[in-house]
């Protein structure tokens, strides 16, 4: 069994080489395709490994928290996808994954949970991080794919929020059925209007294991250890993408992206913080 530190980080590398792989694969295939070929991959390897390491079955309820956060899920996917592929993947990668740490704690405060001050600071950096993530720069559209990727923050946020309200055991059948309900909507939508034909069917495939393993480490990282400690470690996964942005396409992050990148991320890390 892998100790809960090492599971986070895996599970922060996974997500970050799934998001760069997956905006990659955006560039070469429509996102509506990326995401109808991937969803089913998704869903199979977590109800096989549901089934594989005997995980009872949940109550209906349960998988129908499941199911409904994972349509809500493929639109903030969509628009997730398509920012990536617009770019700069650092910055919307950054701001996505900020906001999606900042919904769920909107939600928890709204409904009566205590923030603190080192919550509130964390609020206040992920909002000024993103808003210097969309910094614009004069004859250039490097800022396009930012506010589809804020989108899709706060799509994801609403994710996690959705999944957070199925109760009990059987976590990886919960995560197959969100899979299998997106799956049902985006792969005869695609198939109707863009095709299932790849273009790019290499990039596809390598990416589809990001967000799978991604979930499995971090259910390892709380299940074997602190929650605060899995949370934390996991949400440093925009980092990865930007690092593999920066290095392989050789993107550029203007000085206010950079200091955005920097708040968003220690935002991000308040916020995970007990």
């Amino acid at each position: 069994m892998l100790n809960p530190t090492l599971s986070g980080l895996l599970s922060a590398a996974t997500y970050g080489v799934g998001d760069f792989l997956s905006g990659l694969a955006s560039r070469r295939d429509p996102p509506l395709r990326v995401v109808a070929l991937t969803h089913p991959l998704s869903a199979a390897a977590m109800l096989l490994l549901a089934w594989a390491l005997g995980q009872p079955v949940p109550e209906m309820a349960a998988l129908g928290w499941g199911a409904g956060a994972g349509v809500a899920g493929l639109v903030a996917v969509l628009a997730f996808y398509r920012a990536l592929a617009l770019g700069p993947m650092g910055a919307v990668s950054v701001g996505a994954g900020a906001l999606s740490a900042l919904v769920p704690v909107v939600v928890g405060v709204l409904g009566g949970e205590a923030l603190g001050v080192v919550g509130w600071l964390g609020a206040a950096a992920v909002l000024v991080g993103t808003a210097l993530l969309g910094w614009p720069a004069a004859g250039e559209g490097a800022g396009r794919g930012t506010p589809l990727g804020l989108v899709a923050g706060v799509g994801f946020g609403v994710f996690f929020v959705l999944l957070a309200q199925a109760q009990g055991g059987g976590v990886l059948w919960v995560l197959g059925a969100a899979r299998v309900a997106s799956s049902l909507v985006v792969v005869p939508l695609a198939a109707a209007t863009v095709g299932l034909r790849p273009r790019g069917p290499g990039l596809i495939v390598a990416s589809a294991p990001g967000d799978t393993l991604g979930n499995v480490f971090y259910l390892l990282a709380v299940q074997t250890g602190p929650l605060a400690v899995g949370a934390l470690l996991t949400s440093l996964y925009p980092a990865v993408t930007t690092l593999l942005a920066v290095t392989v396409l050789r993107e550029r992050l203007r000085a206010p992206q950079w200091v955005g990148v920097g708040l968003a991320l220690g935002g991000a890390a308040l916020l995970t913080r007990p």
